[in-house]
């Protein structure tokens, strides 16, 4: 996944498929009612209600989830809000703008790669990575945690995350909210931090040493 992220990046299509969807006058799809009530606002109310549903599950689990123990139930509540919360921060702290704010689509910005951490591009900003297509890939690392008991459920989870985040990015692309290389960054940074998630939930320290015990000597 990272190397597609970088593929993308080095090959430089984000400016590309933008002017696919938009021209001087703006992008004729950013208002569009379909694409702002499906794609936008039902599946961002359907995301905070499937994370409402895990921490719920937690101490009344249902479905599949009565597979899962309730550590890992607490895992995957805690791996969908902590992709959310870490794409979040990063978009609030970046200074790159969407599309729609270019002056090559009728905004006040320029053009700035999202490489270039720290310059301001003239517009807004806060743009980097796709908030929106965080609502369906941060539960990509479900799979972790539905990896160890249901292999294939996991496969199944994985899937639907990738494919439903991909359809939300695209939307955006299409609206002019958002480049490309935004949705793969955040798909990645969601992949990356369930995976941190993973690691933290099954660290095993070693058991410290007995100051008491005395070692044994070897025998000749």
């Amino acid at each position: 996944m990272l190397l597609l992220v970088l593929l993308w990046d080095v090959v430089g299509l984000d400016l590309t498929m933008a002017r696919l969807a938009g021209g001087p006058n703006g992008f004729p799809l950013s208002d569009d009612p379909t694409l702002v009530l499906w794609l936008h606002e039902i599946p961002r109310f359907l995301s905070w209600f499937g994370l409402t549903l895990l921490a719920v599950a937690i101490r009344w689990p249902f479905a599949l989830l009565r597979r899962l123990t309730r550590r890992e139930r607490i895992q995957l509540t805690l791996t969908v809000l902590a992709s959310v919360i870490a794409i979040s921060l990063l978009k609030n702290s970046s200074r790159t703008s969407c599309p729609w704010d270019l002056a090559e689509f009728g905004g006040t910005a320029r053009y700035v790669s999202h490489w270039a951490w720290g310059v301001n591009d003239g517009g807004p900003g806060r743009c980097f990575p796709a908030g929106h297509a965080s609502a369906a890939f941060a539960y990509l690392g479900g799979w972790f945690v539905l990896r160890r008991s249901m292999p294939r459920a996991a496969w199944a989870w994985l899937a639907a995350a990738a494919c439903f985040g991909l359809v939300l990015g695209l939307a955006q692309q299409w609206r002019g909210a958002h480049y490309m290389s935004h949705t793969l960054w955040t798909a990645w940074v969601c992949w990356i931090t369930g995976w941190a998630v993973d690691v933290v939930f099954h660290h095993r320290r070693r058991p410290a040493p007995d100051p008491q015990a005395t070692p044994k000597l070897n025998e000749s």
